[in-house]
């Protein structure tokens, strides 16, 4: 069992950030969310979620080089560390474990066979 104090939040914005990489920064992460979760997603939470996470130790930040399409203004990039990377991996490894203990027969038997969606 991973001892790690990641929320599912943060879970999906860590993600988002290996998944965008090097280009990941609060707005394009607030933006892939939605596009993953049909959901909005405000950058206040993705940039509160990004400051926890950094202060956790999972990412590592940078400023980007100024552009033009943000008036001259950096952008702050980030990255997932190697810590992050690994509570990713425990993380996935524990729901991986769980999905796999569950039949496919027991998930039509509860209501809940997704094999065709």
């Amino acid at each position: 069992m991973r001892r790690s104090d990641l929320g599912e939040f943060e879970e999906i914005v860590l993600l988002a950030v290996a998944a965008l990489a090097p280009g990941a920064y609060s707005v394009s992460i607030a933006e892939e969310l939605e596009n993953e979760t049909g959901q909005t997603i405000s950058t206040g939470a993705v940039h509160a979620a990004l400051q926890r996470l950094e202060q956790k130790g999972y990412l590592s930040s940078y400023l980007g080089e100024a552009t033009q399409e943000r008036g001259g203004r950096r952008k702050r990039l980030f990255t997932v560390t190697a810590y992050g990377g690994k509570i990713l991996h425990d993380a996935r490894s524990v729901r991986n474990s769980l999905w796999n203990r569950i039949t496919p027969a027991e998930l039509s038997k509860m209501g809940l066979d997704f094999s065709n969606s």
